[in-house]
């Protein structure tokens, strides 16, 4: 039972003055709804997150309605370069080497009257085992949210999205239509980072695009993606396809590179759980080999070759993946390792939605979508911020070590605790006066609902 509408440290961020004392109030309520919500994240479940100032799910809905300050993420922003301020200002002062994850993310909804929802195509068609008549359902849809993820040389996570909008919804709204690659390289563009920082920008095959490679050059940014094989090198025809050069590769041009969870450069930036490290950690060990390259419509680059069986002599080399960067002072070794990163913005969707479920709304208007996700990736950051701050206050060894390792479920339990105790020391005081009894009394009340307060 939550008695008064707070959380630990949520000042920290700077955007409470931008909200009246109303709105502030309802943005901590979902912010509680998305930590400590049972069963699915609905609007009626934040509403009742205070159950002692409890609202219907309809002004849950009108607040998402109001609020234009969260379409355009501009208090996401905020809380963000809030973090880097502090993470800038710590011990390491940014030195080391900052990582930037991009990828997109789908939801799926069968509602046919949701806005800005496309289909994603049955790639595997249901086989039918009878002739008898099989059940009509709602066509499948779903929105698609561009997001990126930076991970800082301290550790800390820093989210931020844009949203996908289909060719008919932007004709709707009158604005320009933009690709999922060119809102992957806006992105890029607008990191709140100083000049000098060394950013190394990740993604899949869906981002090897012209479009993310120009966004790299002008911040001066390298950035390493997978190389599909049936790519050309430069030259007169016919051009000899990428994967016909690892049928020259010898078992002495393969070096063994092992990947280890919470060991290594970037350990912090992994932030592996206390059951992947120590005697239980599962050691993956690749084969790789780099030389430059000069591919067509790509240029000169550092291509690696990477594979995740042990060559034999006298065998072909198979090869499992190839991976291009920009950078040539990295080694195929430094390349694997600092794509092995890449994983990590898949983590960070599966926390999304598991954890935090920012999936599970059911509106027909976009935009209320949209300030719904900004929502949940505001409580994200803020669940990043705490963990700054009790990390880098003094603490043991031990308390160091679980802090490092903690990810949002850990830490939407720390905070459930710490409110729990907030709320016993609360209780205690109030017990202390005839005055506080009688408050704790009324206080009680109210967190039964109108309509069940009468059987009491």
């Amino acid at each position: 039972m939550i008695m008064r509408p707070t959380l630990p440290g949520i000042k920290r961020l700077e955007i409470h003055s931008y909200f009246s004392t109303a709105g502030w109030t309802m943005l901590l309520r979902l912010m509680m709804g998305f930590i400590q919500h049972w069963g699915s994240m609905s609007a009626s479940a934040a509403g009742e997150s205070i159950r002692t100032m409890g609202r219907h799910r309809a002004n849950v809905i009108r607040f998402l309605a109001r609020q234009k300050l969260l379409s355009d993420g501009w208090i996401l922003n905020r809380a963000a370069r809030n973090i880097l301020k502090r993470e800038l200002a710590g011990k390491r002062r940014g030195r080391g080497v900052w990582v930037f994850v991009v990828d997109q993310t789908f939801v799926g909804h069968q509602s046919e009257k949701m806005e800005n929802t496309f289909s994603r195509a049955n790639y595997r068609p249901r086989q039918k085992n009878s002739n008898r008549r099989q059940l009509k359902y709602a066509k499948r849809s779903c929105h698609c949210f561009v997001c990126g993820l930076l991970l800082t040389p301290g550790g800390a996570r820093i989210p931020c999205f844009r949203s996908y909008y289909t060719r008919d919804y932007c004709q709707q709204r009158k604005c320009k239509y933009r690709s999922q690659t060119e809102l992957g390289a806006e992105l890029i563009c607008q990191l709140p980072l100083p000049e000098g920082a060394r950013v190394t920008v990740l993604g899949d095959t869906a981002f090897d695009a012209a479009v993310i490679r120009r966004a790299c050059r002008e911040r001066n940014y390298s950035w390493i993606v997978p190389l599909n094989p049936e790519r050309v090198l430069e030259g007169p025809k016919p051009r000899p396809k990428v994967s016909s050069l690892a049928k020259n590769l010898a078992v002495r041009d393969l070096a063994a590179v092992q990947l280890t969870p919470g060991k290594g450069d970037f350990a912090a930036h992994q932030r592996a759980a206390r059951c992947r490290r120590g005697r239980n950690a599962l050691t993956r060990t690749f084969y790789v080999h780099g030389e430059r390259r000069n591919i067509r419509r790509l240029g000169e680059v550092l291509l690696v070759f990477s594979s995740q069986e042990k060559p034999q002599r006298g065998q072909d080399v198979r090869i499992h993946k190839l991976l291009v960067t920009n950078d040539f002072t990295l080694s195929a070794a430094e390349v694997v390792r600092r794509y092995d990163l890449r994983w990590q913005i898949e983590l960070f969707f599966k926390e999304l939605k598991s954890t935090l479920g920012i999936d599970q709304y059911r509106f027909r208007e976009f935009e209320k979508v949209e300030r719904w996700v900004a929502l949940g990736l505001l409580t994200f950051l803020y669940l990043e911020s705490y963990r700054h701050d009790r990390f880098s206050n003094k603490l043991t060894p031990q308390q160091k070590r679980w802090w490092q390792a903690q990810r949002t479920h850990g830490l939407c339990h720390a905070i459930t605790r710490q409110m729990e105790l907030d709320e016993l020391q609360f209780i205690q005081r109030s017990t202390q006066t005839p005055r506080g009894i009688r408050r704790l009394r009324r206080t009680l009340k109210n967190s039964i609902t109108l309509e069940f307060r009468i059987a009491t």
